[in-house]
């Protein structure tokens, strides 16, 4: 999914049909505590991978915080998702398409996966140090931002998001 939004109602409907594609179960703010847990622990290696100048580091830790914080609040909603493509698709699909969270947070997400993977898979291309310098300074608003999200959430808003999501399932 390189930075271009696709069909997201035509990818969640894929991803329900793939072994560790997105599983609905009961919401679960325990999880949601945790994974906002490992969003900060990662934030907290992308200062240290900063400080050292880990290039690689960097844009993998700016990338998972950001995953992580999207993860919890789908945890929060019940939602399971174990491929990272799936999961970017769900935050179009449930929550920007809903109004829930600014389209900006996604383009941010597919921006900080997109360094991530460049970094890890194609050592011999010239990373773009401005690009990962501004992923790397907004990774902390973004998880931020979603730990008010998933704060302000109410129990109806939690129904929506899994009521469009289980009408994207596909009738086999």
């Amino acid at each position: 999914m390189k930075s271009e939004d696709k069909d997201s109602k035509g990818h969640v409907s894929w991803c329900w049909k793939q072994k560790r594609g997105i599983k609905l179960e009961e919401p679960n703010n325990n999880l949601c505590t945790a994974y906002i847990e490992k969003a900060k622990s990662a934030l907290n290696m992308l200062d240290s991978a900063i400080e050292k100048k880990e290039i690689e580091w960097i844009a993998t830790t700016a990338y998972y915080s950001r995953y992580f914080a999207l993860y919890a609040l789908l945890q929060k909603c019940g939602i399971k998702s174990e491929i990272h493509d799936c999961t970017i698709s769900l935050m179009h699909f449930l929550l920007v398409e809903e109004n829930i969270i600014d389209k900006q947070l996604y383009d941010e997400l597919l921006l900080a996966k997109d360094l991530r993977v460049d970094t890890q898979y194609y050592v011999t291309e010239q990373i773009d140090k401005e690009k990962l310098k501004t992923d790397s300074a907004t990774a902390k608003i973004f998880v931020l931002k979603m730990e008010e999200v998933i704060e302000d959430l109410t129990e109806d808003n939690i129904k929506t998001i899994r009521q469009k999501l289980t009408n994207a399932r596909p009738h086999d």
